[in-house]
């Protein structure tokens, strides 16, 4: 379901929208927010609900590992994005689950005309890094 009003949206995200992402905000086109669901730094599995604004998406990015690895999202609330390099953007709803294997540019994000939210599983792999990469183009994501 597409919310344009945030106040509509807040009452479908029920794990919150959290603080401005000011740590990774470089990688983002548009504001996004990260609630921790987890005790991740006294050693719990970190999982975190990643809110987007209408607009709002992440960088191609590549999460690398040596073995294993990866990225889990699992939509929460309103409309967006996911795209492998080379194939067609997918559209994602509440309730759909994205599995990412290590290795594979991709991004995610807000339809432009609602708000978003998924929870972000960080496959744990040996050796694992994440890259960031260009942008979204503006051009591109509009003609979506």
């Amino acid at each position: 379901m597409k919310y344009q009003n945030e106040n509509e949206f807040r009452k479908a995200n029920l794990f919150g929208k959290g603080e401005p992402n000011v740590n990774f905000a470089q990688f983002f086109i548009g504001e996004s927010f990260l609630n921790p669901l987890t005790d991740f730094q006294n050693g719990e599995f970190p999982l975190f609900n990643v809110t987007f604004e209408p607009g709002c998406r992440n960088n191609w990015h590549i999460h690398h590992a040596d073995k294993d690895g990866g990225q889990i999202l699992i939509c929460t609330a309103g409309e967006g994005w996911y795209q492998e390099e080379g194939k067609e953007p997918r559209s994602l709803n509440e309730g759909d689950v994205v599995v990412i294997p290590q290795g594979v540019k991709h991004w995610h994000g807000a339809k432009k005309d609602s708000w978003f939210s998924h929870i972000s599983i960080e496959v744990p792999g040996e050796n694992s890094s994440n890259e960031w990469l260009e942008p979204v183009t503006d051009e591109y994501y509009n003609a979506l």
